[in-house]
């Protein structure tokens, strides 16, 4: 098929006619580029898949995975041992097992069995002397001779039900005592236990709690922090103690070894427990107040983290006549004057003294007014110090004096009045 001749002036010359050739337009009407296509046609014009299809490559064709979903790499399953083989079966016969639901007491408990052990062995080179420490113990004693702490009164040692007992069932008193301080105000657990006094027949003794109901026991000490726990608790330390051969049957034991062996008692417990019930200073009692009160006047470097760590450190360097009396000198101190919160820098004869490390500018205003028996034209007894701070509910509870604290983990104790376990 020709194309048409066709003629046109030139720009440059308007005497100059210019004759081209215009060829027809393709039938199907479409749009056809003047421009030159830089790709070859003969490739695409192809079928795309001929080639590929002609030579059975196709199932070898790249396919690119999803941008969003990653391709699962399963790993290969080796064989199991013997051993492994037996201890999956195991795993699987366990899971098999119904579910149940773990209440939040059991849990605290858990933790603190798991924590619960044997006390830390003593350090093989003494903690250095800390500075000016006895200077600073004296003033405590001096503070401590003009003001009546809680623990003077109600602490665990001294039983108000303890007239007319024997030595045997007064040391039980002790323990049972003892075991139910651990997040507890002294005035509520000297109250618990006059009322397991007066709710078991012939009154507190490891036979007739051993044989006491459980609700018998839960009402009585109802008001003590965590006190389902410790229905438990002292209900087995009382058949445990019974097991034991001959005189010793019922009676506190004279290790600290078989004391950390009841549950809920630990370390501090079981050395407060010789001391109080056989005179024997076997270690040192530390609880909160005197971890807190001998890291705040810098008695430990580095600062120790639990109060196992600190008895070990006081024990390798603190005379030995003085184990016994540092713990009621600081726990007394720690509920009137060194308090955790808020701390009575402003009557603390350390503060004035300017020998402790930690002291603080406190505003006194609108706090209690405190005056020690030794100070002049101050000829009366002792002064009593209670607790500032908001009392604790004293209903049936069976949290932590803050509600939902586990044991070990609460607020320190002076606030609340109250002396913690150290597990």
């Amino acid at each position: 098929m020709t194309g048409t001749l066709r003629t046109s002036r030139s720009k440059a010359d308007s005497r100059v006619s210019l004759i081209s050739d215009v060829k027809p337009e393709p039938a199907s009407g479409a749009f056809t580029s003047l421009r030159r296509s830089t790709r070859s046609t003969t490739r695409d014009s192809e079928p795309a898949s001929a080639s590929s299809s002609s030579l059975g490559l196709s199932a070898y064709a790249y396919q690119a995975p999803s941008p969003r979903k990653r391709a699962k790499i399963e790993p290969k399953e080796e064989p199991l041992s013997p051993v492994k083989r037996g201890k999956a079966k195991a795993k699987v016969e366990e899971d098999d097992e119904p579910l149940v639901k773990v209440s939040k007491e059991d849990t605290v408990a858990a933790k603190r069995e798991k924590k619960q052990g044997q006390p830390l062995p003593a350090r093989t080179k003494a903690h250095p002397e800390p500075a000016r420490w006895y200077e600073q113990y004296q003033l405590i004693e001096k503070m401590r001779a003009g003001i009546d702490a809680p623990v003077d009164t109600m602490g665990c040692e001294r039983p108000r039900t303890m007239e007319g007992l024997d030595p045997k069932t007064l040391r039980f008193h002790i323990l049972i005592s003892l075991m139910l301080s651990s997040q507890t105000k002294d005035a509520v657990t000297s109250q618990a236990v006059i009322n397991l006094h007066e709710a078991l027949p012939g009154g507190l003794s490891a036979e007739s709690l051993a044989a006491a109901t459980e609700d018998t026991v839960a009402n009585a000490i109802n008001k003590v922090g965590f006190w389902r726990r410790k229905t438990e608790y002292i209900q087995a330390a009382a058949k445990r103690l019974l097991q034991r051969s001959g005189d010793d049957a019922g009676d506190v034991p004279q290790s600290i070894e078989e004391l950390v062996e009841l549950k809920g008692v630990g370390p501090k417990m079981g050395f407060l427990a010789l001391q109080a019930c056989w005179d024997i200073n076997a270690g040192i009692g530390v609880d909160v107040h005197v971890h807190r009160i001998t890291n705040r006047l810098k008695w430990h470097k580095p600062p120790t983290k639990t109060p196992e760590e600190t008895r070990v450190n006081l024990e390798s360097w603190l005379p030995p006549p003085l184990h016994k009396p540092v713990n009621p000198l600081l726990v007394g101190f720690g509920q009137t004057i060194c308090l955790p919160v808020g701390p009575r820098c402003d009557i603390c004869l350390l503060g004035q003294e300017r020998i402790c490390p930690s002291r603080q500018n406190v505003n006194s205003a609108g706090r209690k007014e405190v005056s020690y028996a030794f100070m002049e034209g101050n000829s009366g007894p002792k002064v009593e110090i209670g607790y500032e701070e908001t009392e604790t509910p004293t209903g049936p509870s069976d949290v932590g004096p803050n509600g939902d604290a586990p044991p070990g983990e609460v607020a320190d104790a002076s606030e609340t009045g109250v002396v913690k376990d150290e597990h």
